[in-house]
């Protein structure tokens, strides 16, 4: 892109003056622009068709973008008041709780009133993708195996295949990941199944990840043959797309939004409120889905996650602790 300059850092690298750990920084724009500070848990290359799009429209603006995990994006805001003008986030949960705790402020706008009911809270917090939880199984890895369309598909395939599927299966860190505790908790909320299939996982030794990208990754190289929950939206984008198949789960599927706030310190509300309005009228004229998927198809199965404070419900401090050793003895069974 015109006027890029992109620096990706080592994941766990401070930023300078800062104590919350980055993935990566890139800066778009025009040298001497006037500058927009977005922290986001979406990669580089997944927001870089938004950043297009705005600056086309407003070459007098650059923005400086920085990727962090949800749970680093929750401790820059919240723990370190880091002064950010825009905060694009995965986790919902953590997201409400920013703006339930009074460190986001309101916005009004067409574009905030053209949005559903369910994609709008308190006009704090606005989503500008679905994206749904989907199960991806390696094309050859399945070779000769039936491909699981539910999760006790899934179950009942391991079961059966325990040498095939031994340490090749991977899910989130729900402990590292503030995403694939979100949907941990929902799963729990739609069905029991999460706890069996967890379970079976563990038994057969699963592997952990931070974050979809690493999933995909080790899917494509060979050493996973099922990733359970990875985000649809990366796993229809990746250049290897052809190396697996994507499951929309028939007993139901979990649907994130991805969601942005203008934190309560912004020093630059205003070139915020234009970024915010551009990505809902892109989300409004894809109807919020830009993962490739139909999700019409699942209209009777779609579990989808509702902004707001019942959100916060597995953020309280003992049912979170609670929740996380129940996991913990399913997943490592030590």
């Amino acid at each position: 892109m015109r006027n890029l300059v992109l620096s990706l850092l080592i994941i766990c690298t401070a930023t300078a003056g800062a104590a919350f750990e980055i993935e990566a920084h890139a800066r778009f724009g025009a040298q001497g622009a006037r500058e927009l500070r977005v922290i986001s848990t979406a990669d580089i290359e997944y927001f870089e068709p938004f950043v297009e799009g705005f600056l086309s429209d407003n070459p007098e603006v650059a923005i400086d973008y920085t990727v962090a995990s949800s749970s680093e994006l929750m401790r820059a805001l919240y723990d370190e008041g880091e002064a950010f003008d825009l905060a694009l986030s995965s986790a919902m949960d953590l997201q409400t709780k920013l703006a339930n705790d009074g460190l986001a402020q309101r916005h009004r706008s067409a574009a905030t009133q053209a949005l559903p009911d369910w994609a709008v809270w308190n006009d704090m917090l606005f989503a500008f993708t679905q994206e749904p939880a989907t199960i991806a199984v390696s094309k050859a890895g399945f070779e000769g195996l039936p491909v699981p369309r539910s999760r006790q598909e899934m179950i009942t395939l391991l079961r059966q295949h325990p040498e095939r599927f031994r340490g090749r299966v991977g899910t989130y860190n729900i402990e590292a990941s503030g995403t694939g505790y979100l949907f941990a908790t929902q799963d729990t909320r739609a069905s029991d199944t999460f706890w069996r299939l967890t379970e079976v996982m563990g038994g057969l030794g699963a592997r952990l990840y931070c974050c979809t990208s690493e999933m995909i990754a080790a899917l494509t190289s060979g050493e996973l043959l099922i990733a359970y929950n990875v985000l649809g939206s990366y796993a229809v984008n990746h250049e290897d797309r052809d190396a697996y198949e994507i499951i929309l789960p028939e007993d139901f599927v979990t649907v994130m939004m991805r969601t942005g706030m203008i934190p309560h310190n912004a020093p630059s509300p205003d070139l915020a409120a234009l970024l915010m309005d551009h990505l809902l009228a892109d989300a409004h004229q894809n109807s919020l889905t830009r993962s490739g998927l139909d999700l019409n198809a699942h209209k009777t199965s779609l579990h989808r996650i509702r902004i707001g404070p019942g959100l916060l419900v597995f953020l309280d401090q003992l049912k979170k602790t609670a929740f996380l050793t129940e996991w913990r003895n399913a997943i490592l069974q030590e």
